[in-house]
C-alpha cells in the first residue's frame, strides 16, 4: 500500500471536498468519516480504505445512488456495467491493481486513441488527473459502483493467480471463449439492474437477494451472480 498511499489519500481527500461542494454530505460527517478512513488506512487495507465506502456502509450519511444519479445528471457522464463485459487481455494484463484500488477506477476498454474508463470516484480531480495522465489520448469516462469495481478487480487477481500457478506448474495457457461486446452507436450505456446482486467489496451480508440498479445505503453490496450487460458508448469521431 505504501506505493500508492499518496494516491489514495489525495483521491479520497478531492472526492470529499467535492461532496461538500456538491452538498451530497455535511461537514461534519465528511470530518468523521475522513477520521475513520486514517484508521483503515493505518492497517494497509485498500480495499476498506475508501472515505465513500465509509459514509455509505459504516455512517450510512450518503447513499451511493445520489452520488451516480448526480455525476449523471450534472456532469453527463454515462453509466456501465462491467459484469460480463469481455474486457480485452492487453487491458487487463497493463492494469496497475494499486493504482485502481487506490482511485476506485478501471480501464476497461480501448479504441486507438479513445481509452474507456469506469469509475467509482469520478467526482475526485485526483481521479481523473491521475488516469488521464497515466493513459494518455482522449478517456471515455463511465460511472459505475464500488460493488461492481471491486467484482471486476476481484476476477483480474483470480485470473493473475492462476496464470502464475500454471507458469510454475508449466501447464499450457488456458484458451478462452467468448467475445468483447460490440459498440452500439448509442449515447451512453444503460445501467442495467441485475436479478441478483454482484461481489461485494466487503463482507458478504447474511442473506441475498434482487436488487435495484445502485445499491441501497441501508446494506451492504449484496453477493450474487453476475448477469451480462450493455456495452459503453461509441467513441465520437
Amino acid at each position: 500500500m505504501s506505493e500508492h498511499r499518496p494516491l489514495l489519500m489525495r483521491s479520497n481527500r478531492l472526492l470529499g471536498s467535492a461532496l461538500i461542494e456538491h452538498s451530497l454530505v455535511k461537514f461534519e460527517d465528511l470530518e468523521a468519516a475522513n477520521e475513520r478512513l486514517l484508521e483503515i488506512a493505518a492497517t494497509g487495507d485498500m480495499r476498506r480504505s475508501s472515505v465513500l465506502s465509509v459514509l455509505v456502509y459504516e455512517k450510512k450519511v450518503l447513499r451511493e445512488e445520489d452520488v451516480l444519479h448526480h455525476v449523471v445528471d450534472d456532469h453527463g457522464v454515462g453509466v456501465i456495467d462491467l459484469r460480463g463485459y469481455e474486457v480485452p487481455d492487453d487491458v487487463k494484463n497493463g492494469l496497475d491493481l494499486g493504482a485502481c484500488w487506490a482511485t476506485w477506477t478501471v480501464p476497461f476498454d480501448r479504441e486507438e486513441d479513445f481509452h474507456f474508463v469506469a469509475t467509482a470516484y469520478y467526482l475526485s480531480p485526483a481521479v481523473r488527473a491521475h488516469w488521464e495522465k497515466t493513459l494518455g489520448g482522449q478517456i471515455i469516462w463511465q460511472a459505475t459502483t464500488m460493488d461492481i469495481i471491486a467484482d471486476f478487480l476481484d476476477r483480474v487477481q483470480v485470473e493473475r493467480n492462476e496464470a502464475a500457478k500454471r507458469a510454475d506448474s508449466g501447464a499450457p495457457a488456458v484458451n478462452k471463449t467468448g467475445t468483447r461486446a460490440p459498440f452500439p452507436g448509442a449515447t451512453s450505456a444503460p445501467f442495467i439492474p441485475p436479478a441478483t446482486g454482484s461481489a461485494a467489496p466487503f463482507a458478504p451480508p447474511t442473506s441475498s437477494g434482487s436488487v435495484p440498479p445502485f445499491p441501497r445505503a441501508t446494506s451492504n453490496p449484496p453477493v450474487g451472480p453476475r448477469v451480462a450487460s450493455n456495452p459503453p458508448l461509441t467513441p465520437p469521431s
